[in-house]
């Protein structure tokens, strides 16, 4: 360990680290390549080329230019991630309840009453539950 000072072990994890972050740059880039359904073929067949031929200046020209984008097509598979989870719970537990909806109308009055629910979302409620 003598040979290897400390500052020298600080400038390796440093570079490791970059690089590290290099390759979750290239591959986030690269599958918002293959995500985005804007482009045709022969546009993600070229921005792949220039990516995977020239990896650093490829990476640097897809961020600058198609940056905004990239993130905007992060956040809208966001919440279409979460609105699919949420209808899947909101039908798994539907099916689990089984209540009629004269019970369900109980059950949202009895919270009315308690004050967990506004009058206006019993009011939303109700008329979801008659519809």
């Amino acid at each position: 360990m003598d040979d290897y000072p400390l500052l020298n072990v600080f400038w390796t994890m440093l570079w490791f680290f970059l690089w590290i972050m290099w390759l979750f740059l290239l591959f986030k880039v690269i599958t918002d390549i293959f995500r985005d359904h804007s482009l045709n073929g022969w546009a993600k067949a070229g921005w792949l080329i220039f990516c995977i031929l020239l990896p650093y200046l490829g990476v640097l020209v897809y961020v600058i230019a198609r940056g905004r984008s990239m993130g905007e097509r992060d956040v809208k598979q966001a919440k279409d991630s979460e609105a699919a989870f949420q209808d899947y719970i909101r039908k798994a537990a539907g099916k689990q309840g089984g209540g009629s909806a004269t019970e369900e109308l109980a059950r949202l009055a009895e919270l009315k009453d308690k004050g967990a629910i506004t009058p206006e979302e019993f009011e939303k409620a109700k008329a979801k539950v008659l519809a």
